[in-house]
């Protein structure tokens, strides 16, 4: 969305990074689309000359701010690399870079998956499951199957292990909620995942 309204660069970025801030500290809900434009400092003529809605402004936002964040995962990623678990691990870490480089971004993200609110919850959902299928089959495209048990269901079994980490995923989001970035323990998120990693080492690799 954001790409096809022609806003200008300086001005685009000061609606994103606005937006961003003031609905990840108050939610869809109780954000105010008067202090989003205070903040970005331009008027809420402009604002809705681009936005009809401030839930059109929002379910844009997630989408442009979902996409940035998938890039900026792709740009750090070894394409060379084709071992499923390694890859997987490899992400959770460039995750936590780009936690300390975007927080807005992080916690608005956070905030998005956790947004009950009905007028846009439903959107929410829809994009983050069409983009989470879309990174599944670009990320594991390319897994090197000759490690897996013979007779084995490989495309069964690399669901199941993307499944597994992306309930882990949700997981960590959910906590969170009530945490700040700078509070999430890096060692023993990695220490878990690693916990999973080896048993399904143990159920799926030969």
């Amino acid at each position: 969305m954001f790409k096809s309204l022609n806003i200008e660069p300086e001005k685009q970025d000061r609606i994103i990074n606005a937006a961003t801030r003031v609905f990840a500290e108050n939610g869809y809900q109780n954000a105010s689309t008067n202090a989003i434009v205070k903040e970005a400092r331009i008027s809420k003529g402009i604002l809705f000359h681009y936005f009809k809605s401030k839930k059109e402004l929002y379910i844009s936002l997630y989408e442009h701010l979902s996409e940035l964040f998938t890039e900026k995962i792709y740009e750090r990623v070894d394409w060379n690399e084709h071992d499923i678990f390694t890859t997987i691990r490899t992400v959770t870490l460039i995750k936590f870079e780009l936690f300390t480089f975007y927080p807005d971004l992080i916690n608005f993200l956070t905030s998005a998956f956790a947004e009950e609110a009905t007028e846009v919850k439903d959107d929410i959902d829809h994009l983050k499951a069409k983009m989470v299928e879309s990174s599944f089959a670009t990320l594991f495209s390319q897994v090197d199957t000759s490690k897996f048990k013979d007779g084995i269901d490989i495309k069964k079994s690399i669901q199941i292990i993307y499944w597994t980490f992306e309930g882990f995923a949700n997981q960590q989001q959910q906590k969170a909620k009530y945490v700040s970035v700078d509070e999430i323990n890096q060692e023993e998120v990695l220490a878990e995942i690693d916990s999973y990693i080896e048993l399904l080492k143990i159920s799926f690799y030969k």
